[in-house]
């Protein structure tokens, strides 16, 4: 019988019955995980408001536990008394950044903020003298109405894109509630951050406690895994942030002496947002490169200057500062790093999808490499 029933079909049709199972079943995990990234998608957009100012704070914690650490081993200090100390000491700094730098980085805000109609007016004047050909071609394909409908649909698209990936800079500037809103869950987060620095425990440490119902192999991945998704998240944004500002310092100088108008604006948040990489980069180049072209006092030779601003700050970016500072933490790819940026982005339904995205990603490499390592060897 086990003799007819093996014969039953060729060792072909076996293999091909064997890979359309296996095609089935990874079709079926796909679309698990496509409708888990959905549904979490969509919590995470519904609760945004409750999950960012918890996100801040945890994530603050844990690069700010050793500190407090340090506090206690060196000061002698226990440890709500290290907290109050850390939090007098980052009063002292904001009062010292307000007093030194915010008054002219506020003045630089509402000074573009009142030369933005005069760019605009001078860089459509430079179009119409030096480029008329583009300016007729434009006013052409807005005759038409076919290609009319088709740019301003393209426009809309995008509009629509920018307000779905920043749903929080949309509610929170909509209306007076969406402000006060917004500035409440920014002034909760330094409770949540004083309650997290007042635990010392590994927060991973009694996760198998209340995993009972797995195998102990399999508790001991998940904790590896745990432990593994928060060293990347400490590292990265520890990592990112000291990257961010010293590329804000470097390029608001860089600016400043290559003559740029609001030079200290476009340099403090061009390295601010490099906290998602790439972002300040493509945003400061589209923002920095009309400006530089269209000021007063602006042309060709500060449009180069500050692209040699640019490019000299990346390179000691790439050369320097990431490999000292970051290492190799997150091992992927430029490209990698700018799908996994849109695509959290999106499955996460606004901007703390963009900024969760490295770590994200990074931790499904490991748990990737750890499945494959464990459970997908060659038998």
């Amino acid at each position: 019988m086990a003799d007819a029933g093996s014969s039953f079909f060729t060792p072909g049709q076996r293999r091909l019955i064997g890979f359309a199972l296996g095609f089935i079943a990874l079709l079926l995990i796909i679309s698990l995980l496509a409708v888990v990234v959905f549904v979490l998608g969509r919590l995470v957009g519904m609760f945004a408001h409750v999950l960012w100012p918890l996100a801040v704070a945890g994530i603050t914690a844990l690069m700010l536990r050793p500190v407090v650490g340090l506090l206690e081993r060196k000061a002698r200090l226990s440890r709500i008394p290290s907290v109050l100390v850390l939090y007098l000491a980052f009063v002292l700094l904001v009062v010292a950044v307000l007093l030194l730098f915010v008054p002219e980085l506020v003045r630089q805000i509402v000074d573009f903020v009142n030369a933005v109609p005069g760019l605009w007016q001078r860089a459509g004047t430079e179009l119409e003298e030096v480029y008329p050909a583009w300016v007729e071609l434009y006013n052409r394909a807005m005759a038409n109405e076919t290609l009319s409908g088709m740019i301003n649909g393209a426009v809309e698209q995008i509009r629509s894109f920018a307000m779905g990936v920043l749903p929080n800079l949309k509610s929170a500037g909509g209306t007076v509630v969406g402000v006060f809103g917004f500035v409440a869950n920014l002034a909760i987060v330094p409770v949540y951050l004083f309650f997290f620095l007042q635990s010392d425990d590994d927060p991973t440490r009694s996760l198998p406690e209340y995993l009972p119902f797995l195998k102990e192999d399999t508790r001991e991945d998940v904790t590896f895994l745990a432990r593994e998704f928060v060293g990347i998240v400490v590292a990265f944004f520890r990592g990112q942030l000291l990257i961010g500002l010293i590329m804000g310092v470097l390029l608001a100088l860089g600016f400043s002496l290559a003559g740029l108008e609001f030079g200290v604006v476009f340099g403090i948040f061009a390295g601010l947002l490099n906290i998602v990489p790439y972002l300040g980069t493509i945003l400061g180049l589209a923002a920095v490169l009309p400006t530089a072209y269209f000021q007063s006092d602006g042309g060709l030779l500060t449009v180069g200057l500050c692209l040699g601003v640019f490019i000299l700050v990346q390179m000691i970016e790439g050369y320097f500062l990431t490999p000292k500072i970051m290492g190799d933490q997150t091992g992927l790819h430029p490209v990698t790093i700018i799908i996994a940026i849109f695509f959290w982005g999106t499955a996460l339904n606004g901007i703390l999808g963009m900024i969760l995205a490295i770590p994200l990603t990074a931790f499904l490499v490991t748990a990737w490499r750890l499945a494959k390592r464990k459970y997908l060897r060659p038998v």
